[in-house]
């Protein structure tokens, strides 16, 4: 696993005087807690995020106790998502006041995997803000296709800023990426910090997840929390096969 280079320390939450906040949002996705949960919620407590955007969230049995389970041991609530959204889910601290929330099934292909989205509105001082977790298809067509559910969803939260995050099965190369990219902020590419793969378990390394947020909000810092204090390498073998992607983002007041 590489190693973190050398980066300014990112924000800390806070909301400012005109009512803006800054806000830790972090995308993860958990294999379905198929590892060392333990791991898994020392990683997220350690990045201290306001939201968890979580792709693979536990979908089968007793799947509403497993995620509890791992939001109480890592400072947060459900938010919504989960089995009712075939995976995708949000988590968010107590410091986020919600104004509601809904889970998005996207059309089923035969024979392929069903996927969805876990939305919400959330605000945070004066900020209002639509948030989004996804998990875009293995196939090509599909997911090029679910990248503009994705944009039109966002649209549809009825919010003036709004963030989206979460595994895209693809690299920034490709359509997908590029065409989520080409209108909204992409976390890393805008203002990297940390570390850029968060594929590292079979060569070559890769960066296919990534936080994405609306024209308007200031990105501080995004990347691979890699050096973060209380995150080790070891906890991140160990959590799932993924690497999170955490972002500090200022949100105007709305």
């Amino acid at each position: 696993m590489p190693t973190s280079p050398s980066a300014s320390p990112l924000p800390a939450s806070r909301t400012e005087s005109d009512g803006s906040a800054v806000i830790r949002v972090l995308s993860y996705n958990i294999r379905s807690m198929r590892d060392d949960t333990a791991a898994l919620a020392r990683v997220i407590s350690a990045c201290a995020p306001d939201l968890v955007l979580v792709q693979e969230a536990p979908r089968f049995f007793r799947w509403r106790k497993n995620l509890a389970r791992l939001a109480a041991a890592s400072g947060q609530v459900i938010l919504s998502g989960g089995a009712t959204a075939s995976g995708p889910a949000l988590l968010c601290s107590l410091r986020a006041t919600v104004e509601r929330t809904e889970d998005v099934l996207l059309p089923l292909t035969p024979g392929r995997h069903r996927r969805g989205f876990a939305t919400a509105v959330v605000r945070f001082g004066g900020a209002r803000l639509g948030v989004l977790s996804c998990h875009l298809s293995l196939h090509k067509d599909e997911r090029y296709e679910q990248s503009g559910m994705l944009l039109d969803r966002l649209a549809g939260l009825g919010t003036p800023y709004a963030v989206a995050g979460g595994d895209l099965n693809e690299r920034p190369a490709g359509p997908s990426f590029r065409r989520l990219a080409g209108t909204l902020q992409d976390g890393w590419a805008t203002r990297p910090w940390g570390t850029e793969h968060t594929w590292t378990r079979t060569g070559p390394e890769r960066r296919i997840d990534a936080i994405f947020a609306t024209p308007g909000i200031e990105v501080l810092g995004c990347g691979v929390p890699l050096g973060l204090p209380g995150i080790t390498g070891t906890d991140l073998r160990a959590a799932t096969d993924h690497l999170p992607v955490l972002a500090a983002l200022k949100v105007p007041a709305s």
